[in-house]
């Protein structure tokens, strides 16, 4: 399952913007012909973001439509899937435009509350009186 380790990359790439805020979201353009599960994707992130600054977080998907090109005759559109990279009306090779995309596009934060100072610190003894 590579998507843990796609889980993981984005923790390790995100991890040092964060400082001290909690994260909301991160949110992730994926091509549909990049080989991604979403769903797997989703738990795998679940897994490698414990005990992490985006532990919670939720992660948000932006899903990019496969498309190419025919330098031949000029004629673009989706690719489908399984994808179709070839021309349909003069049956050459298809430059492909889109869809294989995999970028961290959005990071949420909040700052986290500062303590509040009017609860008071409890200091414990460790002399056993």
């Amino acid at each position: 399952m590579h998507e843990l380790s796609i889980a993981t990359a984005v923790v390790d790439a995100v991890t040092p913007l964060v400082g001290t805020d909690l994260v909301r979201s991160v949110t992730l353009r994926i091509g549909e012909l990049a080989a991604v599960v979403p769903e797997a994707l989703d738990l795998a992130f679940a897994v490698a973001t414990q005990d992490t600054p985006l532990a919670g977080a939720d992660l948000l998907i932006e899903t990019v439509e496969g498309r190419a090109r025919c330098d031949g005759c000029g004629h673009a559109g989706p690719t489908g899937m399984p994808p179709m990279l070839w021309c349909d009306p003069c049956g050459r090779p298809l430059v492909l435009l889109s869809g294989r995309e995999l970028e961290i596009v959005r990071l949420v934060t909040d700052p986290r509350p500062a303590p509040d100072p009017a609860v008071p610190v409890t200091e414990h003894s460790t002399t056993g009186r």
